[in-house]
């Protein structure tokens, strides 16, 4: 199911603490910086914090400049944006700056938890689900977020253990960090990440940037999803192959097609599209060729297409599905299930899973892939 671009912020120490022990909160951020996290609050529809983050911090996560709360009124978006947090307890402080400023809020937490939050006269939405043993199921957030309330955008402030989860489970599209020049140095202190089983994968980097004294640094995860559950980073590789779809040649009786392989680790192996120096080479193909059969990260590895690979085809007498599977990749993640224009009752997806291979389908690209294909749908 779809969900928001998930962004992830901080600001932490050179040695990664989020703060001190001290009664008061530790500054790490410089003016211009704060200037900046501005910006970045207007352009999302929703900021979301955890309830520890609202009792230690008392944040009000506004947006500051009246020129940005105007632009986004102009653009049709409410002045600020939601609001959210998650309270397994839903013991709230109701006089806390978080509650009084701005505009909307949502509130997830547990049956029991709904109860107390509702008890205290909060103006919040209640939305109840978090389990009565604290677990919540992020997907589901996310996924509530996405469709309920519409937001295609959010900005997660904190704190270190709902980065730490989201981190985990794969559900993050890019991590902010900003380094500011100063050691906390105590093991008490609150750190930005806690121990744990991590995504597998280098992040790319995205954006280094000094800011007075200290310094901007942007990160996306690379690695790829694992089984049915899809990551942040497949995302980010089926919109690559979507992209790649618009480099084939046009065609009246083919559609066009982008595919990216990546390995476990997030390392690109190869990419390809439709017609790529080949009258009849489909994408997966293409990429795949690129590849030595004897790769052993293929076995761990993604196939990403902006369309479900082949199950028949005449122009070849392998079809792209039978391909994955003997080249040895068990997952693809693709955009867009083949419509009958060319082939009757296709079924590459059917091909694959029931050779035992995982097939994830993100239809929110699915627009995407067929756009260089429009032509082939009227």
């Amino acid at each position: 199911m779809p969900h928001p671009y998930v962004l992830l912020s901080a600001a932490v120490s050179l040695d990664g603490y989020l703060d001190d022990t001290g009664p008061d909160r530790l500054l790490l951020s410089s003016p211009a910086d704060f200037d900046r996290v501005d910006e970045v609050r207007a352009s999302v529809d929703a900021i979301l914090v955890g309830a520890g983050t609202i009792r230690a911090d008392n944040p009000r996560l506004l947006v500051n400049s009246p020129e940005r709360r105007a632009a986004r009124v102009a653009a049709g978006n409410p002045e600020y944006p939601l609001k959210v947090t998650v309270s397994g307890s839903g013991e709230l402080d109701p006089t806390a700056k978080f509650w009084h400023t701005g505009g909307e809020k949502i509130v997830y937490t547990t049956e029991e938890g709904a109860g107390r939050v509702r008890g205290v006269g909060l103006t919040a939405e209640v939305v109840p689900l978090v389990s009565q043993g604290g677990e919540l199921d992020w997907r589901l957030l996310l996924e509530h977020l996405y469709d309920v309330r519409g937001v295609r955008r959010l900005m997660v402030e904190g704190g270190g253990q709902i980065h730490t989860q989201l981190l985990r489970q794969g559900l993050a599209d890019e991590l902010q960090l900003v380094l500011a020049p100063l050691f906390v140095g105590d093991p008490d202190a609150p750190r930005l990440f806690g121990p744990g089983v991590y995504q597998r994968g280098r992040l790319r980097l995205v954006e280094t940037r000094p800011i007075g004294d200290v310094v901007l640094i942007r990160y996306e995860p690379t690695a790829p999803g694992t089984g049915s559950l899809p990551s942040a980073a497949d995302r980010h590789w089926l919109a690559r192959a979507c992209e790649l779809a618009a480099l084939c040649p046009p065609s009246e009786t083919a559609f066009s097609v982008g595919a990216v392989v990546v390995a476990a680790d997030g390392t690109e192996l190869a990419r390809g599209y439709s017609r790529e120096g080949d009258p009849v080479v489909h994408a997966e193909e293409a990429a795949l060729a690129k590849i030595g059969p004897g790769d052993v990260r293929l076995a761990s590895a993604t196939v990403y297409s902006s369309l479900e690979p082949c199950a028949r085809r005449a122009s070849r007498p392998v079809p792209c599905a039978r391909l994955i599977l003997e080249a040895g990749v068990r997952r693809v993640v693709t955009a867009w299930r083949e419509p009958e224009t060319f082939v009757a009752g296709a079924d590459g997806s059917g091909v694959l899973v029931g050779a035992g291979a995982e097939v994830v389908l993100l239809p929110e690209f699915e627009e995407l892939a067929k756009v260089p294909n429009r032509h082939l749908l009227r």
